[in-house]
């Protein structure tokens, strides 16, 4: 299982064959985990991940578990 690479930032295209868009807007993406990328926190398999690029952000609880990774631009929540 591949895990998603953070170390110098997360770019989204190299992993676009795997994942699938759900919404993006001008700051954030929602996407879908097709291939069983493993999250670069803990390891699993992540079902859905959230990019954002806002300095702040409010979030609904997400069902499950969820992993937050921080790089030097954005902030990914992963939910297993």
């Amino acid at each position: 299982m591949e895990r998603l690479k953070v170390q110098e930032g997360f770019d989204v295209h190299e992993y676009r064959h795997g994942l699938k868009l759900l919404k993006e807007d001008r700051e954030t993406m929602r996407l879908a985990n097709r291939d069983g990328f493993a999250c670069p926190a803990c390891g699993r398999e992540f079902e859905k991940l959230l990019v954002s690029e806002k300095r702040t952000h409010t979030f609904n609880s997400p069902p499950g578990p969820f992993c937050l990774v921080r790089t030097d631009e954005q902030l990914l929540l992963l939910t297993h």
